[in-house]
């Protein structure tokens, strides 16, 4: 961290609680407000403003009397930034929200009424775990000591990476939110010859349609409305290095073809400019979707999808890796030993964390070893104290759990079964899910199933399932 205050985002539908907390935590931050999901995306996209701490209410409008805003916005947070520290600060402190939103990325949770001197606690502590972070990202390391496990998985896992290190064409990662994606990107880049130069991360969720075309080209001065002088983009500025493209499948469709053209013959021009420029720049792109469902959906061009595939790496979930959560449970402890007491786990806890599925992977993984260690210091954790940091009603896929041949023909035989009607009901069980682990938000839900908003829509509304717009 810097030796100014680090910035905080502090958001809050109440004007009290806003200027409140506002004036208790300036001494120590850099406080940005907004009091609404809109407010924040529209504060991150037409600003400079970074921040690497945020504060929020899960109660937001336009529903303040319901967490999924909340839970939208920890996921947009997240999507924007992968290192922010989303504190949540509400009243909404049902166990099932509080398990939610730690799953979902949040790093704590802080029922309301709160002694501003607690809360102050609580942010600092959690930016000097992020300036702790941010030291060890620093430091080089070798595809093996950063790509940890010995699951099968993970053994493949790092021979693709170094296999690809230093092949030209661009790489797909491909992988669930929180299981490792950009670190396979920052492996790919520190293996190759490219690892002098810089290598830079985009989020193509994180913008609009003009200002993720503004950020990838650059602009001219007076391109348009706020352009108060000419902008080099990422393509210009990672060089002959790594641009990285998390969430590439959220990439909007009028921007595709201007990025196959510089992955084709590495020219691009920036808004506003009609002199073309080139960008040698290796691309890894990454997604949690299956692009392939998005080709067949007319949401993303077949053409940009072959180009980005030709080389291929998929990232294992932490649930289909066996006892790989112990390394990384220790590795976590030994980065954070300057400011938590190390702590083990007994026998029961194993046990309790071999059946979890993790649905919020390695990041979830870290979030709960940071908790435990605050609340534990150097002391046996047990299964119950485990289970108090769970999501446990999160059912992860298993392998021919349902779809098994003998389930399969057992279901055949069954009176009165219509194909029509198993199908249905799976799909509306993959659409609930979906609409859970968004908070509710239908375009969320949509990403996580592969499919656009429109066609979530009317098969949700076919089935009886509500979601927000």
């Amino acid at each position: 961290m810097s030796e100014s205050n680090p910035p905080l985002l502090l958001v809050d539908d109440d004007p009290l609680i806003l200027e409140t907390l506002s004036f208790a935590l300036a001494p120590d931050f850099e406080v940005f407000e907004a009091d609404s999901r809109q407010d924040v995306r529209e504060l991150l996209q037409s600003s400079d403003v970074q921040p690497m701490l945020a504060l929020v209410d899960l109660g937001l409008p336009p529903k303040p009397h319901t967490p999924e805003e909340g839970f939208a916005l920890i996921t947009e947070l997240l999507a924007f930034n992968r290192a922010i520290k989303v504190l949540v600060l509400s009243g909404q402190d049902e166990r099932g929200n509080i398990q939610h939103a730690l799953t979902l990325g949040a790093v704590d949770f802080i029922g309301k009424p709160c002694d501003p001197d607690f809360l102050r606690s609580r942010l600092n502590h959690q930016a000097m775990l992020l300036e702790a972070e941010q030291q060890l990202t620093a430091q080089p390391k070798g595809i093996d000591a950063v790509l940890l496990g010995e699951s099968p998985g993970m053994r493949t896992l790092r021979s693709l990476v170094a296999q690809f290190a230093d092949n030209p064409f661009p790489v797909l990662v491909e992988g669930e939110s929180g299981s490792g994606k950009e670190l396979v990107a920052q492996c790919l880049h520190q293996a190759s010859e490219r690892q002098e130069k810089p290598i830079l991360t985009i989020n193509c969720a994180a913008f609009s349609a003009e200002l993720l075309e503004a950020q990838l080209f650059g602009h001219a001065k007076g391109a348009f409305t706020g352009a108060d002088r000419a902008r080099a983009g990422f393509f210009e500025e990672s060089s002959e290095g790594t641009l990285f493209l998390d969430e590439v499948g959220e990439m909007p469709l009028e921007l595709q073809s201007k990025f196959l053209r510089v992955l084709e013959n590495g020219e691009y021009y920036r808004v506003g400019e009609t002199q073309p420029r080139r960008s040698s720049a290796r691309i890894v792109a990454a997604t949690n979707r299956d692009l392939r469902e998005s080709v067949r959906s007319g949401a993303f061009r077949q053409d940009l999808y072959h180009r980005l595939s030709v080389l291929t790496i998929s990232v294992p979930p932490l649930r289909t890796r066996g006892s790989d959560w112990q390394l990384l449970a220790q590795r976590f402890q030994e980065n954070y030993a300057e400011m938590l007491t190390a702590f083990r786990f007994n026998a029961e806890a194993i046990e309790e964390l071999d059946r979890y599925g993790f649905p919020g992977n390695v990041r979830e993984l870290r979030n709960i070893v940071i908790r435990l260690g605050a609340k534990y210091p150097g002391a046996d954790v047990d299964a119950e104290a485990v289970r108090q940091e769970l999501e446990l009603d999160f059912e992860p896929p298993a392998e021919g759990s349902e779809l098994g041949v003998l389930d399969i023909e057992g279901r055949i035989r069954a009176e009165g079964f219509r194909l029509d009607d198993e199908l249905m009901e799976l799909e509306k069980r993959f659409v609930a899910a979906a609409l859970k682990l968004g908070g509710g938000n239908l375009s969320q839900a949509a990403r996580l199933l592969g499919v656009n908003r429109t066609t979530l829509y009317s098969r949700a509304n076919k089935l009886g399932i509500t979601g927000e717009e």
